[in-house]
C-alpha cells in the first residue's frame, strides 16, 4: 500500500484531475500535476504543477523521481509516457490498457475480438475503405480513431459520397464508420478495479446529451434493473480483459432493448460526478484507492441523483457579451451543489462546472435539476 503523506502524479490538469487532487487532499495525500496549461484546473490547487508536455522526459524524470504512483485523468496522454513512467513507478491505469481506449479502431477490435456486445462497424485507412464499406453501415458516423471527443472529430453521413467528404474534411486520418443505431437511451456504468482484480461498479446513469456533449445523467437509470445489470456485467468484463486497474467509464447505446458499448473511457467519467454527492465513495476517491493499493470503497447510492453540466455559452449574454452566470438562482434551490472547475476562459461548448441535485424521490428529484437547469439559463433550442 501507498499511504499518506506520499506524493501522488496526475498526468492532466483539468476537471477530472482537479477532483482527484481535491479527494487525495481529503485523504492525506499530496498531489504534483502535469499539464502544458499554467492555469489548468488541477494544476491551480495542486502541490506542484509541472507545466510541461507530455513527452517532456526531463518533467517526466521529475515526476518519477518525486511521486510515489502515478495515474491520469486524460486518455489522449501518449502511452508511450505512461510507459516510460512505469518504469520508475507504478502507473494505474496502464500503457497498454489506455492504448486500446485512446484509439477507436483499437476500441472497436477489442470488443469485437472479446465478444462484447458492438454496433456494426468498418475501419477507414483509405479512401478504398469508404468504397469498400458494407452499404448496410449507412446512414453512419464517423469518427477520427484519435484525438475526438466530445462530438469533435465526427460526422453524420448518410452514404458512401458524404463519407468520402467527411474523411478528406478529416486529413485522411483513421477513422471507424459506424452504422448509426435508432437509440431507445444512452447508459454508463463507472466502475473501479484494483490490482487483486477486485471490481466496484457504481449504478449505471442514464446519459441525453446536446450538440455531442453531455447534458444531463439521471442516476439511477430509467431502465429495466436486468439491462442495468447486464451493464454493469459488460463493463467488468471489459476491465477484466483489460486488465484494467484504476477508475474506468463505460458509456453504451440501448437499442431496441439491446446494449452496444459505444466508448470506453480509462479515467473518471463526466456521468460520474454525481458520484460525489450521492455516493458513499465518489468515483475519484476509488481513482486514489486503485492507485495506492487501499481497499476499494463502497459504491453504493445513498441517494438518487441528477447531474447537469454547465458549459460556457452561460458565461454570455443574447448579445454575446461576456458575464457571470447568477448563481443565486442555483444557490437558493434546496438539496443542490454547484461545483466550478475554475477554468480560465469561458467558451461555448466548453464544460465549466456541473451541478448535482439529489434526493430520495427520484421523479421530484429530476423534475427540480430540469427546472434548475431552465432557470440558470440552458435552453433546448440549440442555444
Amino acid at each position: 500500500m501507498i499511504l499518506p503523506p506520499a506524493t501522488l502524479g496526475m498526468l492532466g490538469g483539468g476537471q477530472l484531475g482537479r477532483f482527484f487532487v481535491s479527494a487525495a487532499h481529503e485523504m492525506g495525500y499530496k498531489v504534483w500535476v502535469l499539464d502544458p496549461d499554467p492555469n489548468s484546473p488541477a494544476g491551480l490547487i495542486a502541490d506542484r504543477h509541472i507545466a510541461a508536455a507530455y513527452d517532456d522526459y526531463a518533467a517526466l524524470d521529475e515526476m518519477a523521481h518525486g511521486c510515489a504512483a502515478v495515474t491520469t485523468e486524460f486518455e489522449n496522454v501518449p502511452a508511450t509516457t505512461l510507459d516510460y513512467l512505469a518504469k520508475f513507478v507504478p502507473v494505474h491505469p496502464s500503457a497498454s490498457a489506455v492504448a486500446v481506449c485512446q484509439n477507436r479502431v483499437a476500441e472497436k477490435t477489442f470488443l469485437a475480438d472479446n465478444g462484447l456486445p458492438h454496433g456494426p462497424f468498418a475501419v477507414i485507412r483509405c479512401e478504398e475503405n469508404v468504397r469498400d464499406a458494407d452499404e448496410a453501415l449507412f446512414p453512419a458516423v464517423l469518427k477520427v480513431a484519435r484525438f475526438g471527443y466530445d462530438g469533435k472529430g465526427q460526422a453524420r453521413v448518410a452514404n458512401r459520397e458524404e463519407a468520402l467528404h467527411a474523411f478528406h474534411q478529416f486529413g485522411g486520418e483513421s477513422c471507424v464508420l459506424e452504422k448509426m443505431l435508432k437509440l431507445d437511451s444512452e447508459l454508463s456504468v463507472v466502475l473501479a478495479r484494483d490490482e487483486a482484480g477486485a471490481v466496484r461498479c457504481f449504478p449505471a446513469g442514464e446519459n441525453s446529451h446536446r450538440h455531442g456533449i453531455l447534458d444531463v445523467t439521471i442516476m439511477p437509470a430509467r431502465v429495466e434493473p436486468m439491462l442495468a445489470e447486464r451493464a454493469r456485467d459488460v463493463a467488468q468484463a471489459i476491465a477484466e480483459r483489460l486488465d484494467y486497474v484504476g477508475t474506468l467509464g463505460v458509456e453504451f447505446f440501448v437499442c431496441g432493448g439491446q446494449l452496444f458499448v459505444n466508448e470506453m473511457a480509462p479515467r473518471p467519467h463526466n456521468s460520474g460526478h454525481h458520484t460525489i454527492d450521492a455516493c458513499v465513495t465518489s468515483q475519484y476517491e476509488q481513482q486514489v484507492k486503485a492507485l495506492c493499493g487501499l481497499p476499494l470503497g463502497e459504491p453504493r447510492a445513498h441517494s438518487a441523483a441528477v447531474m447537469v453540466n454547465l458549459l460556457g455559452e452561460l458565461w454570455y449574454d443574447e448579445n454575446g457579451d461576456y458575464r457571470e452566470p447568477d448563481w443565486s438562482v442555483l444557490q437558493a434551490i434546496p438539496n443542490l451543489r454547484i461545483h466550478l472547475y475554475a477554468k480560465h476562459h469561458a467558451r461555448p461548448g466548453r464544460k465549466m462546472g456541473h451541478f448535482t441535485v439529489i434526493g430520495e424521490d427520484a421523479a421530484q428529484v429530476l423534475a427540480t435539476a430540469l427546472q434548475a437547469r431552465a432557470a440558470i439559463g440552458i435552453r433546448d433550442d440549440g442555444h
